[in-house]
C-alpha cells in the first residue's frame, strides 16, 4: 500500500489518487449549455413579443432611409427667438415701415425674428424690434402687418429633405400650388405665385439670436 509521504508528495499517477472520484464536468457543461439555449430563445420570444425589430430589418425603418420632410409638430404652443438666413445669403427683414426684404448684416436688428407655433407645423413670424408680422397678401404679396390675421399670418413650417425650412402661406394657394416666403438673389422679396419648393429662394435656415 502507497504511504502517505508518497501520496503529498504527489508521486503517484492522477488515476490512482483519483480513482474514486466521480466526474462532474460533462453534466455541468451540458446543463450550461441548456440554460444558455433557453435563455437565449426567450430572450428573442420576448423582444418580439413587445415589438422588437431584429437588427436585420434596420433598413426598413423610417430613420434608416435618410432625412424625411416632416414639421415641427412637437413645438406647438412655443417660441423661439431665430434669424431666417435663406440659401440665398440673405436675412429675412421687417422694417419700421412694413417692407420685407433681405440683409447681408446678421447682427441686424429687424432680422431676429419671434416664431410661435400656433398648431402643429404651423407658425407665425414676428419681428422683435419692430413688432411687425410677417404676413403674405392672397396675391402672394409679402408684407410687414401691424395686426394680427390667421389668414395673411401664419405659415406651415416644413423641414426639406436638405435641411432647410420653408414657410408656406397656410390660407392662400394657387391653383392649389403652396405660396412660399421667398428672397431673391439680391435680397429681394419674390411673390409667392412664382415661388416654387424647389426654388434656393424659399429655403431658410432658422438660426439663434447671435
Amino acid at each position: 500500500m502507497p504511504s502517505r509521504t508518497a501520496y503529498s508528495a504527489g508521486l503517484l499517477p492522477v488515476s490512482a489518487t483519483h480513482a474514486h472520484t466521480p466526474t462532474y464536468a460533462p453534466i455541468t457543461l451540458l446543463c450550461l449549455l441548456l440554460l444558455l439555449r433557453i435563455s437565449t430563445t426567450s430572450g428573442v420570444l420576448l423582444g418580439a413579443s413587445v415589438g422588437h425589430k431584429p437588427q436585420g430589418m434596420a433598413g426598413h425603418l423610417p430613420w434608416a432611409q435618410g432625412r424625411q420632410t416632416r414639421s415641427y409638430g412637437h413645438l406647438e404652443g412655443e417660441t423661439r427667438l431665430r434669424r431666417l438666413y435663406s440659401a440665398t445669403r440673405f436675412f429675412l427683414n421687417i422694417d419700421t415701415k412694413g417692407r420685407v426684404s433681405g440683409t447681408r448684416k446678421n447682427n441686424h436688428t429687424d432680422c431676429l425674428m419671434e416664431i410661435r407655433s400656433v398648431s402643429t407645423g404651423v407658425v407665425v413670424i414676428r419681428s422683435v424690434s419692430t413688432g411687425l408680422y410677417l404676413a403674405m397678401s392672397k396675391r402672394g404679396d409679402l408684407y410687414g402687418s401691424v395686426a394680427y390675421t390667421a389668414a395673411e399670418c401664419q405659415f406651415r413650417e416644413r423641414i426639406e429633405e436638405n435641411g432647410y425650412n420653408t414657410y408656406a402661406a397656410r390660407q392662400w394657394s394657387l391653383k392649389g400650388r403652396p405660396m412660399f416666403v421667398s428672397l431673391g438673389t439680391r435680397g429681394k422679396p419674390r411673390s409667392g405665385r412664382k415661388a416654387r419648393r424647389r426654388h434656393r429662394s424659399t429655403h431658410f435656415l432658422p438660426m439663434p439670436p447671435i
